[in-house]
């Protein structure tokens, strides 16, 4: 597993994390994840749509609860040229029964489980933990990644106004 140079942190304890950090401007690395139905889900099966793509450690966690809330809420405004995903290390069934008990279904929830192909990709794969770091992506219709976040400690929130507003730049 590559580890980067990059860290973050969790209740201030410092994380490594693993992949290659992605920067504004460049393409966005494809990926493949699962779905909650157990299919394969492609970044480039949106390809025309502004994308956000938000990695979270754990939906069964209070912060990526709240967090995966909050943007399903925003989903519902930002129209259908925009698709929200979701993604984490749970696996496909917490997933869905998550997204059943919490009433969410404008957001798309993605399993990094199998291949940590998103965390490898995006470089946000926590290497002690094997878990996502928190950060959101904005990616244009363009593929072009025109905003990212890697939120420096695990347990605050990204900055939503800040994605909201790149978001809304591209639509």
């Amino acid at each position: 597993m590559a580890e980067t140079q990059a860290t973050v942190t969790m209740h201030g304890n410092p994380l490594h994390l693993a992949g290659r950090p992605v920067r504004v401007g460049e393409t966005a690395p494809d990926f493949t994840a699962l779905s909650n139905a157990l299919a394969e889900v492609r970044l480039g099966d949106s390809r025309g749509l502004v994308r956000v793509l938000v990695t979270v450690p754990s939906l069964d966690t209070p912060v990526c609860d709240l967090e995966a809330r909050r943007f399903n809420e925003e989903a519902a405004r930002l129209g259908t040229q925009v698709r929200v995903l979701v993604v984490s290390m749970d696996l496909p069934f917490a997933q869905r029964r998550w997204c059943g008990a919490a009433g969410v279904s404008g957001v798309e929830t993605l399993s990094d489980h199998r291949d940590a192909c998103v965390g490898l990709a995006y470089g946000v794969l926590i290497k002690e933990l094997r878990l996502l770091a928190r950060a959101v992506f904005v990616i244009g219709k363009d593929d072009k990644l025109a905003y990212a976040e890697v939120v420096p400690e695990i347990v605050h929130e990204p900055d939503y106004a800040a994605v909201l507003a790149a978001v809304k730049e591209l639509v």
